[in-house]
């Protein structure tokens, strides 16, 4: 076969999965109609998970370099806005960056590995073989057909490969249809800036190159008809009407319209065709979550991919990146739903509904954490098959010092990784190819890590399994069996 691996798209999905792949030795494509990289972005922030997963293979520093740390986030424009401080994170807080950037640098990476990504070509369609699929382009010289192990559908909501693929897509249409406009601004104001009442919703956010994005819903915009092209003038009255200024509006380098269309993929695999990111859940971009939930998909396939192509795990193991993943798409759908309610709350009883969530935002550190915890993506758990299984078993393992150096410093995508905590390290003999074992002290956690003497990490940074039995034998027997029977969180 010419690649392991075909993934359609190069935004950051896509191209966050095909440097795991390329990590792992695995050949792959990335198939991208766009010529160049697109200027304008969708995405303006990196969550701390998202910061987490590229700290876990040693690439987190460029994005902390280029990016501007912001103490929070907000969960539907309330006015008490959520405090990142608190979370148990290396990273705690959103990173302000726009997507252009992430994806600089996340093509680099990718290219630097070895991965070939085909600019100005398109998937078509495939055809689907007992042990290849056979994936049709057009564009460049002319069609062309690429053979693979599997295709990955990283291409947008639209996707091409999941229509392709017979994927069923349900969910809601559009009821609401925000607005933005990148645009230079004479008297900006201060960054964090955000209004909300009556008249609508608005934030201002400063991008780099002196460009501010403008974004906002009026109660003119709810509604299921298309309001038709954006204007200047459009903003411009919106903006005057919530804030009372235009802030020295110039004109805009981008306008656009977003609605609040909801769809979740019904299948996350169907045979050798996968679905990530937009392809697999469509929603009202609220709190930035979208790109980062994207992320989060390519980490969890692309080890598991890998361990099936290197021989290291049956092809079942696939089946349970839908198992995993469709739960955190439906509470991502779900989550974006609840936002765009608050988000539209323009009536009386809305506005006190809103004034009641903030107060209780801002006066119980527990739902101020929570609700930050799911946006920034740190809240995801796997639950196990077992339920005997210890609690931590598929919690994400967070950056634990082990001793001169740190969980996520030991993470790799082609190998588990053990962590021997009993006295004088006796798992050391485990060590074996897709297993690493790293013995010695660690700053444990209080709570559910208290008292654990072994435990397993996967690839993706979540736990597969932790024993608390002093009893050499008894903790060598549970991880071998988590290792025989891989597939299973």
């Amino acid at each position: 076969m010419e690649y392991q691996v075909v993934v359609a798209g190069a935004g950051p999905v896509g191209l966050w999965l095909a440097g795991e792949l390329r990590r792992a030795g695995i050949a792959v494509a990335v198939v991208e109609p766009l010529t160049e990289r697109d200027p304008r972005s969708r995405a303006l922030t990196v969550h701390p998970r998202t910061l987490e997963t590229f700290a876990s293979r040693g690439v987190h520093e460029p994005f902390v370099r280029e990016g501007v740390p912001l103490p929070g986030g907000h969960f539907g424009v309330l006015e008490s806005r959520l405090d990142f401080h608190r979370l148990p994170s290396p990273f705690p807080y959103t990173l302000a960056l726009p997507q252009e950037r992430t994806e600089a640098l996340l093509e680099r990476q990718a290219l630097d590995l070895g991965a070939d990504i085909l600019r100005g070509r398109a998937v078509t369609g495939f055809a689907e073989t007992p042990d290849h699929v056979a994936v049709h382009l057009t564009g460049g010289q002319g069609p062309r057909t690429l053979r693979a192990a599997y295709l990955v559908g990283c291409d947008g909501s639209r996707s091409t490969v999941r229509t392709t693929a017979g994927i069923d897509h349900p969910g809601t249409p559009a009821t609401v249809f925000g607005w933005l406009a990148d645009v230079r601004l004479d008297r900006p104001p201060a960054p964090g800036f955000s209004r909300f009442g009556p008249r609508g919703t608005l934030m201002v956010v400063p991008l780099p190159g002196g460009i501010h994005r403008m974004v906002g819903i009026t109660p003119r915009d709810l509604t299921t008809t298309w309001p038709g092209e954006l204007t200047r003038e459009e903003v411009h009255a919106n903006v005057t009407t919530m804030a009372g200024t235009d802030f020295g509006m110039g004109e805009p380098v981008w306008l656009s319209r977003f609605g609040n269309a909801t769809r979740l993929a019904a299948r996350y695999r169907k045979g050798r065709v996968l679905l990530a990111g937009d392809a697999a859940h469509q929603h009202f971009p609220a709190g930035g979550v979208g790109m980062n939930v994207g992320i989060q998909d390519a980490a969890n396939l692309g080890w598991k991919l890998a361990a099936t192509l290197n021989g290291r795990a049956p092809d079942s193991l696939l089946d349970t990146y839908h198992a995993e993943r469709h739960p955190v798409g439906a509470d991502l759908t779900e989550t974006s739903r609840a936002q765009v309610a608050l988000m539209t709350a323009f009536t009386p009883e809305g506005l006190s509904l809103r004034g009641l969530l903030a107060r209780l935002i801002t006066t119980l550190p527990d739902l101020n954490d929570r609700l930050a915890a799911k946006v920034g993506s740190l809240d995801v758990s796997y639950p196990p098959a077992d339920p005997r299984a210890h609690p931590l078993v598929g919690t994400r393992a967070p950056d634990l010092n082990l001793g001169g150096t740190t969980l996520f410093a030991l993470l790799r995508v082609d190998r588990h990784l053990l962590l021997d905590l009993t006295p004088g390290g006796r798992l050391g003999r485990l060590a074996r190819p897709g297993l690493h074992v790293h013995s010695g002290a660690a700053g444990l956690p209080p709570g559910e890590w208290t008292g654990v003497r072994a435990a397993l990490v996967r690839p993706d940074g979540h736990v597969a399994w932790a024993g608390a039995d002093e009893e050499d034998a008894a903790l060598a027997e549970g991880v071998t069996v988590t290792l025989a029977d891989t597939h299973r969180p």
